[in-house]
């Protein structure tokens, strides 16, 4: 009789991909019950190990630098790019941008993007799946994606992305690039140790600071604009969500505090539209600009600029837009031909990639 039974490989290969892992779920009936996060919750206990393995400026270092890097790689990246499409970019820079993104361990770009627009399209009703006025801060903190109806990505609302398959395993494996920054980090630990001991650094005390420390931390910081940015803050724009601009969110962030504005026009890539609402993400983006990795940067409308305030008789509904996908004519090798079977189980609609457009 054939042993039907699955291997121990395609084991590990399922439980690291998380397009399997939310078929399961989706099985469940009660969809609204959240499951225990066991691999954030490891996380969070785990940066005790800091009294543990001390101290050094060389671990903090890595840590507050790969907080503004990855930060910028959810902000700029996973929010302004993939969810909004504000500017354009070239496959390979697409790719190399998802990859920072992806190291910031907040899910694959496809997840985050489809949320975020779901996000934008329900914003503070009941179908938001992280407004605090619906389910309190906690829920819009950090428990809302935890839930098993939230496990999944909604390919539905990301066609423009699902067509290109490194994004889709980027997506599935969610947790390879992390992992990966992670014991690198390690590694450059034991390196320093080894050769430049007056650093007074060590493998632990680098993966607990540049990668434990820095990922919990990062997290939070991302999390307040879902929990504080709805609450706390002024409004110059009239929207029908709760949205404000919160000064100190914007630095903590690289720009997204300014919340409201985003809210009243999400197309835009500067999210502080004024010269001292203070956007780092966007300043970032414009080097890049300058080094011609990105470009066509969507501006602030000048109509948004003249009127410091919406007019009290004007209700403006919060944007939301599932954009059209613009890339350069570079060519890359398709990952399902790489990968034969790791066809996504929930991705039997889409198509496998799109046409490139040309430069514009």
């Amino acid at each position: 009789m054939e042993n039907t039974s699955p291997s121990f490989a395609s084991k590990v290969i399922t439980w690291f991909d998380t397009h399997a892992q939310a078929k399961a779920e989706l099985g469940h009936t009660d969809q609204e019950k959240w499951i225990f996060p066991f691999p954030f919750a490891l996380m969070s206990v785990s940066t005790v190990a800091v009294f543990f393995v001390g101290f050094s400026w060389v671990a903090f270092s890595v840590a507050v630098f790969l907080y503004g890097v990855r930060m910028f790689g959810i902000t700029g990246v996973y929010h302004r790019y993939f969810s909004h499409k504000t500017y354009k970019t070239s496959r390979w820079f697409q790719f190399a941008l998802a990859l920072l993104g992806n190291s910031a361990a907040e899910r694959g770009p496809l997840w985050w993007a489809a949320h975020h627009r779901h996000h934008h399209r329900f914003s503070d009703t009941r179908e938001d799946t992280h407004s605090p006025s619906q389910k309190g801060f906690w829920d819009a903190h950090m428990l809302w994606w935890s839930r098993r109806k939230n496990v999944a990505t909604r390919l539905d609302l990301v066609p423009d992305l699902a067509k290109y398959p490194e994004l889709m395993f980027l997506d599935r494996f969610d947790s390879v690039v992390p992992l990966t920054m992670g014991a690198s980090l390690a590694v450059l630990g034991m390196f320093l140790h080894r050769y430049f001991p007056a650093l007074g650094t060590n493998g632990l005390q680098m993966f607990v600071w540049g990668f434990v420390v820095s990922t919990v931390v990062l997290f939070h910081g991302v999390a307040t604009i879902n929990s504080l940015s709805h609450v706390y803050g002024s409004r110059r724009f009239q929207t029908t969500d709760t949205s404000r601009n919160n000064w100190f969110l914007a630095l903590i962030t690289l720009g997204e505090g300014w919340h409201n504005n985003h809210h009243h026009y999400c197309n835009s890539t500067r999210q502080g539209f004024f010269w001292w609402e203070i956007d780092i993400t966007f300043y970032g983006l414009k080097l890049l600009e300058k080094l011609g990795l990105v470009w066509d940067l969507k501006p602030v409308p000048q109509r948004l600029l003249r009127p410091l305030r919406t007019p009290a008789n004007e209700t403006v509904r919060p944007h939301e837009v599932v954009p059209e996908p613009a890339f350069a004519k570079t060519r890359i090798a398709g990952l399902a031909g790489l990968l034969p079977g790791l066809t996504s189980p929930l991705a039997t609609q889409v198509p496998a990639r799109g046409p490139d457009l040309p430069n514009s």
